[in-house]
């Protein structure tokens, strides 16, 4: 196997890299639902600052995600056109009076263009072991100076910051919907695959995600989409038994375990589920909101016995589902049976997709990983081609892949 480039990273800044990014893994709160806690955060940073602009962002292989923002209306953004990367690089705050003054900045399109940022302030947010994970940043569209105060100010609410992911993670339930939160989630899922692998008896696990729940917030704002999220968790809970597990793993993504439910049965639970969300009529101040959901449905088996393997294969159905038309089911095994895939671990690496003959790479998370397939994230899916070689940054890793499933920002990829 070919070994892969480390891309313009010396081997040393690889390897913190690689670290870095299995401290943001165990933290679990990448793509995790928004929480007033944070969103408090951004607003006190605007008014302490008198600012336009406040993020609270974690910082994967591929991109910035905002755990909460004011200012903005966007929810990530390539890793490669923020700011923050370097408060990443350096580990350190970065205070930028005047950005048209920047050296390395003032040519930046968010400087350049409409955006029109003059200002701007990031605080690195630092895990007990000393990585840097993400950022708390105060942004002005106006250039203006920043004190020592200032700095002590925004150093302690990324303290808070921390203190509130460590908080999180002792949480069971989802505030908002009353879901299981996804650490909860998964634990509780855990213990009932081994009680199912000891006493040899069926489970199956069902992923969903609300189809086109960014217009519903975009059109209506996050108040309807909440209400949106409370009906479809309800309807849920109305379909499911006591004893079956739902958690929301994202904002709009949630996943079901059925103990003691093969992947026929299975697959007529998520039908009445699906049925039950589609027939919803969600009163609001806009009139009555209907909102549809796709559905991916797997079983434990030889190869899927561990949750993130069942979660892999359950999402990867669903991404199907949503590439041939949203608001369906479709079974693991039907995706399966072009692509058999093995079992899958968790993790957070940084990857490179290279196709075009290797003139063209595109930044990647690789979220899951097993000896013949892998989960991926990035910016954008369109453009990527069927097949392309998939390299892991700083490992010496490279392999051909077919995408097997997909959706605007994931790959489900198997090896050839």
């Amino acid at each position: 196997m070919p070994t892969a480039r480390i891309f313009g990273k010396s081997s040393l800044e690889a390897q913190r890299e690689t670290a870095r990014l299995a401290a943001l893994e165990r933290l679990d709160i990448l793509d995790s639902p928004k929480d007033e806690g944070f969103e408090r955060i951004v607003r006190l940073i605007k008014e302490i600052f008198t600012v336009d602009i406040g993020i609270v962002s974690l910082i994967d292989a591929h991109r910035q995600w905002y755990k909460a923002c004011s200012g903005f209306a966007i929810e990530e953004m390539p890793r490669q056109d923020t700011f923050c990367r370097r408060v990443i690089e350096c580990e350190d705050a970065i205070i930028i009076q005047d950005t048209t003054k920047d050296s390395y900045f003032s040519a930046h399109p968010a400087v350049t263009g409409p955006d029109h940022v003059r200002f701007y302030a990031g605080m690195p947010l630092k895990t007990r072991d000393g990585f840097t994970v993400g950022t708390v940043c105060a942004i002005d569209r106006r250039p203006r100076s920043f004190s020592s105060r200032d700095v002590v100010i925004l150093q302690e609410l990324a303290g808070a910051c921390m203190d509130r992911i460590e908080l999180l993670e002792s949480a069971a339930t989802d505030s908002l919907t009353g879901a299981m939160t996804r650490r909860a989630f998964k634990k509780e899922a855990e213990q009932f695959i081994s009680l199912a692998r000891r006493h040899q008896h069926d489970l199956s696990c069902i992923a969903l995600d609300i189809d086109h729940f960014k217009n519903v917030n975009d059109s209506y704002g996050h108040a309807v989409g909440d209400q949106v999220l409370k009906a479809v968790v309800a309807a849920c809970k109305a379909t499911l038994r006591a004893g079956d597990l739902l958690g929301r793993l994202g904002g709009e993504e949630f996943a079901i375990i059925l103990p003691h439910v093969d992947r026929q049965d299975a697959i007529a639970v998520a039908e009445k589920v699906r049925e039950r969300v589609a027939a919803l009529e969600i009163p609001s101040e806009h009139g009555i909101i209907k909102v549809t959901a796709s559905f991916g449905i797997t079983s434990l088996s030889i190869v899927g016995k561990e949750i993130e393997t069942l979660l892999a294969q359950a999402d990867a159905a669903m991404y199907q589902a949503k590439h041939a038309g949203r608001n369906r089911c479709m079974s693991w095994n039907t995706v399966q049976a072009d692509h058999p895939t093995g079992a899958r671990r968790r993790v957070l690496k940084a990857g490179a997709i290279i196709f075009n003959n290797r003139r063209s790479t595109m930044d990647c998370t690789i979220r899951t990983l097993g000896s013949d397939s892998a989960g991926l994230a990035v910016s954008n899916a369109i453009g990527i081609p069927p097949e392309f070689v998939l390299a892991i940054k700083g490992e010496g890793f490279e392999t051909n892949c077919k995408v097997i499933a997909h959706d605007r920002q994931h790959l489900e990829v198997a090896f050839a």
